[in-house]
């Protein structure tokens, strides 16, 4: 199973700083995890979702090993 980590306003919309998710590709992680935490559905379109680190599409398979970084747009200058 992928490991999530939610950061700023997907970490408050999730109450979690990680979990172990078992969907097999990002698109059906995006899915769940926006039907699980309703809060998130909100913002998660805006956020970064990195794989290992990178920007990939929602075929991109995840495995046991798998980063996932789910990252709000911020603020700052």
């Amino acid at each position: 199973m992928a490991v999530v980590r939610y950061f700023a306003a997907a970490q408050e919309a999730t109450g979690l700083d990680t979990e172990r998710r078992p969907e097999t590709t990002l698109g059906a992680l995006r899915a769940a995890v926006s039907e699980a935490y309703p809060g998130l559905g909100g913002i998660l379109p805006r956020c970064a979702v990195l794989v290992g680190g990178s920007r990939v599409d929602d075929d991109t398979p995840l495995g046991a090993d798998d980063l996932v970084d789910v990252l709000p747009p911020f603020a700052g200058g």
